[in-house]
């Protein structure tokens, strides 16, 4: 997806989804890795006194962007080309790791989630903001049919993924989590959580 059409399609929710994206981040501190960053629409989210990001992303044309959000950012903010399912960092680097809105698109959610327990310190956070399938079945359904043609359009995006039970999976404790009925159909209901990797 095009970095301005992804940006349009991000501002059309802005109302709904900004007071989410301060829940999620405001409260990170220390290293902090921020996985598909994309183009930055959360640097100015951050608390500038308590957290050093880096942001990874596939894109270079996201980055080129977020290039520019970061250099307007009090906060410290390093930006790298990276994928999720092979992440360019030691093990236990990160204090913490945020998601938002970006485990619904990466090629493997397993792989993904295996790089972001590998470089979080034990102890360390994972914070998430994602969409996830819906526990209504007749809905769920519908997300299923429509998710071939959306993923197309929408630059890889699943409806359906069942994002909690995957980073449970994933060796993740699930410490707190939301649920809100937010986004465009077929991409709701959402999620806000903290999963801990186990020390």
């Amino acid at each position: 997806m095009k970095p301005s059409l992804y940006d349009l399609g991000m501002r059309l929710g802005k109302r709904a989804l900004d007071p989410r994206r301060e829940a999620l981040v405001a409260p990170a501190s220390g290293r902090v890795l921020e996985l598909g960053i994309g183009t930055g629409l959360n640097l100015p989210c951050y608390s500038t006194s308590s957290a050093r990001v880096v942001g990874v992303d596939p894109d270079p044309a996201m980055l080129k962007l977020a290039h520019r959000r970061a250099a307007a950012s009090a906060t410290r903010v390093g930006l790298v080309v990276g994928s999720g399912e092979a992440l360019p960092f030691g093990h236990g680097v990160f204090d913490q790791v945020v998601a938002c809105l970006v485990l619904c698109s990466v090629a493997s959610p397993a792989q993904t989630l295996a790089e972001v327990h590998r470089v979080l310190k034990p102890g360390g956070q994972l914070r998430f903001f994602e969409h996830v399938r819906s526990e209504n079945g007749a809905w769920a359904g519908l997300q299923d049919l429509v998710a071939p043609a959306w993923g197309v359009l929408v630059g890889g995006c699943h409806p359906n993924r069942t994002t909690v039970e995957a980073i449970e999976r994933g060796g993740f404790t699930v410490d707190s989590i939301e649920r809100f009925p937010l986004g465009p159909y077929p991409t709701r209901p959402m999620v806000l959580g903290i999963a801990r990797r186990p020390t």
